[in-house]
C-alpha cells in the first residue's frame, strides 16, 4: 500500500499487490491496511481520502482464495476470529475523521466491495472492464466483512438482496442507477472528480450526516420487510432447490440485521457466517474454484516446451446442429471459419442455425445487431471442400457413422494443407481407429463439443494412440479462445463423460425394469442434485441414440452392465422419446409436456426382472450414483483423465453433476471413503458394475481420498 499526500490536503491511498496480476485481501494485505488506518486515525488535518488500485483495468478481486480455502473448513473460532476482525479493520476505516471516495476502474468484487462499503463514497470508471459484485454465495459463502449489512443501507432492501443472493455483478451503469456509485467517468478523470466529491461531501458536513444515517437500521416497514424476504426465499428456492445453503443465509442475515443498528446487524452477519463457512459444501464449491483454474492454466500436455500452433482459420464439416454450433462459437469469437455441407439447402439451414445463436441473445436483450453482423463478417459457407484448404484446424461435425466418418478423412487428404490438424467431433467412435483414414495420425484428434453447442462449457479434447503433443496442446489452445474449457482424455469406449454417464443411465432402466416408477428414479437423481433424472434425459436425448452408445458402452465393458430389454423394446416400437412424442414418456401439446403413459406398464410387463434390492429412496439413488462413482475409479486406474480433477470436472460441466458436491470423486471424498464402500458392498448381488476397482480398494485400505 502506498500512501501519499496530493495537493489540497486530500490522501491517495493505492493498492498494488506486488507480484500479483491482481490485489487481494489477505492477511498481510489487511495487516498492512490497519497500519495505514492507524495513521489515518489521527490526520485530521486531512480534507478527504481517495482509495485506489495501482494496476490499470483492476480494483480488489476479493479476499485471498488461498487463504479462504483454509478458512472455509476451519473450526467456528477461527471463522469467528476473521470475521470479527473484517468488521472491526472496516469499521475504523468507516470512522476516518474525514470524507473517503473509493477510484475504482475495473473489477471490484467481494471483499473488495465490502471494502468500498465502509467508505463514503464510490466512483465508477466507465469502461467496460469495470463491475462490481458480492459473489461470495457462488463459492458457497456470504459476504462477512459488512456486505449484508452496508450493502442494503446503501442501495436499499430489494436491489441489496438481489445483489447478494444471486452473487451477479453490475456494470457502471446500473451501479450508479441503484445508488451504489455516485458516477461512473472515463479511467483518466477518476482522480480528479475524486477530489470533486470529497469537496462536495465536505459541504454542510454531508458525510458526517450520511454516516449517521448509514449506521442506523434500514428504512423499511415490518410489511416491507415480511414482504421482500418471502419473495426472495421463493426465488432462491426456485434457482437452488435448497441445495445451495449460501444464499438463503445471506438472506436471513439481510433480514436479521435491517431492523437494528448497524453495529447490531453485524453481529446477525457474524453469526450468519458460522453457519456456511467450514460447511462441506463451501469447501466443495471452493474447490471447484481452484479446479477451473487448473483447468485454465493445464496446456493438455506435461512437457512444458510444447507450444500450441498458431490456428488463423477453422473448417467444419457438417452443417447440423452440432457443426453450425461450432461454426458459430469459433466465428463468434473472432475466427474465420468456414462451414462445409453437400447440398445448398443443408448449407442455408446450417447458416440459419448460426444465425439463431446470436439472434436468440439479441431477443433477450444479451446480445446486439452489431454482434450479429461481426459473426457473420468471420463466416463462410459453402459445399466446396476448397474453402478448407487454408485452415489450420478442419473439425468433422457429421452424423455418427464410422464409415462415412473415415470416407470424409480420406478425401480431405488432397484438400488440406499438409500441417493441418484433422478433428472429429465423435461422441462415441474410437479416435484411434478414424485416425487410420488420415495421412498423418499424429495431427488427428478428438474435439468432443456437448449439445447445444451455444451453452455447453466442456470440450473433451480425445488423444488418439498417435496423436502428438503440439496437436493436443493446439486444439486446447484453440477450445479456450472460442470460451470453452478443455479436458484432455485418453481414447476409449465414451471417452470421459459418457463413459461416466453409461452406469448411470443404465442402471435407471434395470430399476425401471425391477418394478421402480419412473418418477421415483428421477426424483432421486434430482433430490441428488442432477438437473434431471435419467428417465427424463433419455427421452430428451433420445431412446435410439441411448440404445446406439449403449451397445457400444455394453460391447467395451463387459460385465458391467447390458443394455435393458426395455430399451430394446421401446424402440423397436417407435417410440423414441420426445422427438415422436412418445418414450418412456408420452409428451403432449404445442410445448411437449411430459405425461406418465399407462402403455408403459404394458410393454415393461412381459420384460420385468427380480428386484437386486431394496427400493427405498436412498437405495435408489445409491443404485443410480455408486456405479458412475466406480467407473470414475477405473478411468483414473486406466490414465484416461490426467488427474482426479478432471474426471469431476468434466461431469459438472458436461452432464451437470452438482457442482456443490464437488464432482463424483470429491463427493465420496466428503462422505468418506469407509462409509462409500460399506455402500457399495451391500449392493454387490446387483452386479459387475458393483465391483470396485483395484484404485477403489486400495483407497480404501489406506483410508486416503481421491482428491488433496
Amino acid at each position: 500500500m502506498r500512501l501519499e499526500e496530493l495537493p489540497g490536503r486530500i490522501a491517495l491511498l493505492t493498492l498494488d499487490c506486488p507480484g500479483k496480476k491482481v490485489n487481494t485481501l489477505g492477511r498481510g494485505v489487511m495487516a498492512e491496511l490497519e497500519a495505514v488506518v492507524s495513521r489515518l486515525e489521527g490526520r485530521g488535518d486531512l480534507d478527504g481520502l481517495l482509495v485506489a488500485s495501482g494496476k490499470p483495468g483492476q480494483f480488489v478481486a476479493g479476499a485471498d482464495l488461498n487463504e479462504l480455502a483454509g478458512v472455509a473448513t476451519a473450526d467456528r473460532s477461527s471463522v469467528s476470529a476473521v470475521v470479527r476482525a473484517g468488521h472491526a479493520l472496516f469499521a475504523r476505516l468507516a470512522a476516518l475523521p474525514f470524507p473517503t471516495v473509493a477510484l475504482i476502474d475495473g473489477a471490484c468484487m467481494g471483499g473488495g466491495t465490502e471494502l468500498v462499503l465502509a467508505l463514503d463514497e464510490r466512483l465508477l470508471s466507465s469502461a467496460p472492464h469495470t463491475s462490481i459484485a458480492l459473489p461470495e454465495v457462488k463459492i458457497g459463502l456470504i459476504p462477512a466483512w459488512g456486505g449484508t449489512q452496508r450493502m442494503p443501507r446503501l442501495v436499499g432492501l430489494h436491489h441489496a438482496i438481489e445483489m447478494i443472493t444471486t452473487g451477479e455483478a453490475l456494470d457502471p451503469r446500473k451501479a450508479v442507477a441503484i445508488g451504489l456509485a455516485f458516477d461512473a467517468v472515463p479511467a483518466e478523470r477518476l482522480l480528479d472528480e475524486g477530489r470533486r466529491v470529497v469537496a462536495r461531501l465536505r459541504e454542510g458536513d454531508a458525510w458526517r450526516r450520511r454516516r449517521a444515517e448509514r449506521s442506523g437500521p434500514v428504512a423499511v416497514s415490518a410489511d416491507e420487510l415480511a414482504f421482500s424476504g418471502a419473495v426472495a426465499k421463493g426465488a432462491v428456492l426456485a434457482k437452488t432447490k435448497g441445495q445451495y445453503p449460501a444464499p438463503l443465509v445471506a438472506l436471513g442475515a439481510v433480514l436479521g440485521g435491517a431492523t437494528r443498528p448497524l453495529e447490531e446487524g453485524l453481529d446477525a452477519e457474524h453469526d450468519a457466517a458460522l453457519e456456511v463457512m467450514g460447511s462441506p459444501v463451501a469447501a466443495n464449491l471452493i474447490g471447484l474454484f481452484f479446479a477451473r483454474q487448473r483447468l485454465a492454466r493445464d496446456s493438455g500436455v506435461d512437457d512444458p516446451a510444447v507450444a500450441p500452433r498458431p490456428v488463423a482459420k477453422v473448417g467444419v464439416i457438417g452443417a447440423g446442429q452440432m457443426g453450425a454450433g461450432i461454426a458459430a462459437a469459433v466465428a463468434r469469437s473472432a475466427i474465420p471459419a468456414a462451414l462445409v455441407d453437400v447440398d445448398a439447402a443443408r448449407v442455408a439451414a446450417g447458416v440459419g442455425r448460426v444465425r439463431h445463436v446470436v439472434e436468440s441473445r439479441i431477443a433477450i436483450g444479451r446480445a446486439t445487431p452489431a454482434q450479429l453482423a461481426d459473426m457473420l463478417s468471420f463466416l463462410a459457407a459453402g459445399t466446396s471442400t476448397a474453402l478448407l484448404a487454408d485452415a489450420d484446424v478442419v473439425v468433422e461435425a457429421v452424423t455418427e457413422d464410422e464409415g462415412l466418418k473415415g470416407t470424409i478423412f480420406r478425401g480431405l487428404s488432397d484438400v488440406v494443407r499438409p500441417e493441418a490438424i484433422l478433428a472429429s467431433n465423435t461422441s462415441t467412435i474410437s479416435i484411434t481407429r478414424l485416425a487410420e483414414h488420415v495421412a498423418a495420425p499424429e495431427r488427428f484428434v478428438g474435439m468432443h463439443f456437448f449439445h447445444p453447442v451455444d451453452r455447453m462449457e466442456l470440450v473433451e479434447v480425445i488423444r488418439g494412440a498417435r496423436t502428438d503433443d503440439a496437436t493436443v496442446a493446439t486444439i486446447v489452445a484453440l477450445a479456450r479462445r472460442v470460451r470453452k474449457t478443455p479436458i484432455v482424455v485418453r481414447d476409449c469406449a465414451g471417452f470421459l463423460v459418457n463413459r461416466l454417464l453409461f452406469p448411470y443411465m443404465n442402471e435407471a432402466l434395470v430399476l425401471l425394469s425391477e418394478g421402480v416408477e419412473a418418477d421415483a428414479i428421477d426424483a432421486a437423481a434430482e433430490r441428488y442434485g442432477m438437473p434431471m433424472g435419467p428417465i427424463a434425459l433419455q427421452d430428451l436425448v433420445g431412446l435410439d441414440t441411448s440404445l446406439f452408445a449403449g451397445r457400444v458402452m455394453a460391447a467395451a465393458y463387459p460385465g458391467r452392465g447390458d443394455v435393458p430389454p426395455v430399451l430394446e423394446a421401446l424402440v423397436a416400437r417407435g417410440r423414441l422419446g420426445k422427438k415422436t412424442g412418445a418414450g418412456f414418456r408420452r409428451f403432449t401439446g404445442k410445448k411437449g409436456r411430459p405425461e406418465n403413459d399407462p402403455a408403459l406398464a404394458e410393454i415393461l410387463a412381459p420384460l420385468r426382472s427380480a428386484p437386486k434390492s431394496a427400493h427405498t429412496p436412498e437405495t435408489i439413488t445409491d443404485r443410480l450414483f455408486l456405479p458412475m462413482l466406480l467407473e470414475a475409479t477405473r478411468a483414473l486406474e486406466e490414465g484416461i483423465v490426467r488427474d482426479p480433477v478432471d474426471a469431476d470436472m468434466g461431469l459438472i460441466l458436461g452432464i451437470g453433476f452438482p457442482a456443490w458436491r464437488g464432482g463424483v470423486l470429491r463427493a465420496c471424498d466428503t462422505e468418506g471413503i469407509a462409509t462409500v464402500a460399506a455402500r457399495v458392498e451391500a449392493l454387490a448381488a446387483c452386479g459387475g458394475r458393483f465391483e470396485p476397482s483395484a484404485l477403489f480398494t486400495d483407497t480404501v485400505r489406506r483410508g486416503g481420498r481421491f482428491r488433496g
